[in-house]
């Protein structure tokens, strides 16, 4: 497994985590000051970067998966799907990686952690989101 993949594993499983917490500033914290991995320390930044983004990020980030939510209410996600999505969207909003390669990764890790129908669910809402920014880039570039 590579680096990158085993960060997106950590920073979900972290996102995870928080989203069970009874409280969730103290939780934020000790996830936050947690070194996750013992070895490589791209895996630990890349891990640390996804996840601290996601938390300064939480209602943007949130914002925009209620807003792909098709007949569907935010509280009613699996805390698996959620921290997922909030991971994977974050990814799509504030970095640089390929769309793609964010889409791919998600479905595989929902795949292994999630229901049986959790790709479909993951991959439908994030190409949702795709979308959306895609065609934000496009307007703004007019």
């Amino acid at each position: 497994m590579g680096s990158r993949r085993r960060g997106r594993i950590l920073a979900f499983q972290a996102l995870y985590a928080w989203d069970t917490s009874e409280n969730k500033d103290e939780a934020q914290k000790d996830l936050l000051a947690f070194s996750w991995v013992e070895g490589k320390p791209e895996t630990t930044n890349f891990s640390r970067l996804l996840t601290a983004g996601t938390f300064e990020n939480i209602e943007a980030v949130d914002a925009m998966i209620r807003k792909h939510l098709v007949h569907w209410d935010f509280s009613r996600l699996n805390r698996v799907d959620r921290a997922l999505l909030r991971l994977s969207v974050y990814e799509l909003l504030f970095q640089t990686t390929p769309p793609s390669v964010i889409i791919d990764e998600a479905v595989d890790i929902s795949r292994e952690y999630g229901t049986d129908d959790s790709y479909r669910f993951i991959n439908g809402v994030l190409d949702g989101v795709r979308k959306t920014i895609q065609d934000a880039k496009e307007e703004n570039q007019q």
